[in-house]
């Protein structure tokens, strides 16, 4: 898979950008707020159709403008590929497959990524609900079913937690109700948990030997926690069990807070350095590594699962590492991999790594 054009119309601040990509690696330099995300970002959205940096996708559209639009040229396999898709403020969208209306999933799955921001560098000391964030982002550029699991799940949680509101106004309970939802939400859970966890140990595999390579000396685990499994189970029945289980011991407790006290909607992900919690104890440069070796194991992950190489999309990242993790990333991804980079300036790479490497600059969301 290859970017080959990328056009902007009224995207953020980028009201007419257009890129072509004529070599595997991009460099993008810009002082900040000038539109190196915003690029970033819109290709990261073509894989997703969500942003990483806003609630909804409205707040994309600039702030003079009633629409905008994304249109991007690819080559895959030897075939062109044209990807368009517009959003105007009253939420009508287009998503359009060479030129042909396409579904939401058809659409998604044409081209992978992987995002390594300095957000990202934050992970392990965020909330749950960004590791939740960072690990389903993940699975779902293998498992283009995967969201709509996530949403299936989501509608159940917020039926039940209006049927709760409802139960608080009128003083009124239907049993019978609340375990037909349970039972819905035991079965959507399950999947999501099982599908998490598998996931867990397969990255786990692949991250444990480059934190290693980094490290030198230090161990590197995952542990997916949930409330209701005191260990990872790879049996989705006993999963979807013990979850109903929980639900019922908890029924009390979630009438008295209105709300859903238990699912992988409140499931966390922890990570150990030679057994130690590093949201508590790793050193900052430690907590690096492990989300550097989560990010180019990402890479592999769809590499080896679909067959297809993702594009890599470095914001701004580099300027927060120290030499040994920047000189890794770099020597880490493959001449085949698409590798799009921002920046402020060129200073951070070496000669002979900008040889071979396309340069834009950009201002105000203009490509110079």
């Amino acid at each position: 898979m290859k970017l080959t054009e990328l056009k902007l119309e009224e995207y953020r601040n980028c009201t007419d950008t257009l890129l072509d990509f004529k070599k595997n690696k991009t460099l993008i330099i810009g002082k900040n707020a000038q539109g190196k995300t915003n690029i970033l970002e819109s290709i990261y959205f073509l894989s997703t159709l969500k942003s990483p940096r806003v609630s909804t996708n409205t707040e994309l559209i600039n702030f003079n403008s009633d629409s905008m639009s994304i249109d991007a040229k690819l080559e895959k396999n030897g075939t062109n590929i044209n990807l368009f898709f517009s959003l105007s403020r009253d939420k009508k969208r287009q998503t359009k497959l060479n030129g042909v209306k396409s579904t939401i999933k058809d659409f998604k799955n044409t081209v992978k990524t992987v995002l390594f921001s300095t957000n990202d560098l934050l992970l392990l000391r965020g909330t749950p609900q960004d590791r939740r964030n960072w690990l389903d982002g993940a699975i779902s550029q293998i498992y283009p079913a995967y969201d709509s699991r996530l949403s299936k799940y989501e509608k159940i949680r917020v039926q039940k937690n209006n049927y709760f509101k409802e139960c608080a106004k009128t003083g009124m309970t239907n049993e019978n109700l609340l375990d037909v939802y349970n039972e819905q939400l035991s079965v959507a859970g399950s999947n999501i948990i099982y599908v998490r966890q598998k996931y867990l140990k397969e990255i786990e595999k692949l991250a444990k030997i480059k934190h290693r390579t980094i490290s030198e000396t230090e161990d590197l685990t995952l542990n997916y926690n949930c409330s209701f499994l005191e260990n990872s189970s790879s049996d989705i029945t006993e999963i979807k069990d013990l979850f109903l289980q929980s639900l019922n011991e908890r029924k009390q407790e979630e009438y008295r807070r209105c709300q859903s006290c238990v699912g992988p909607h409140r499931d966390d992900i922890s990570f150990f350095i030679n057994g130690l919690d590093s949201t508590k104890f790793a050193s900052q440069g430690q907590q690096r590594t492990i989300v550097l070796a989560l990010k180019l194991s990402e890479l592999d992950m769809i590499t080896q699962k679909t067959g297809d190489e993702p594009i890599l999309l470095l914001d701004d990242v580099l300027a927060e590492l120290d030499d040994i993790r920047q000189n890794y990333l770099l020597k880490s991804i493959s001449q085949d991999t698409q590798t799009i980079i921002t920046s402020v300036d060129t200073v951070l790479f070496e000669d002979d790594f900008l040889k071979d490497v396309q340069i834009y600059k950009i201002d105000s969301g203009k490509v110079l």
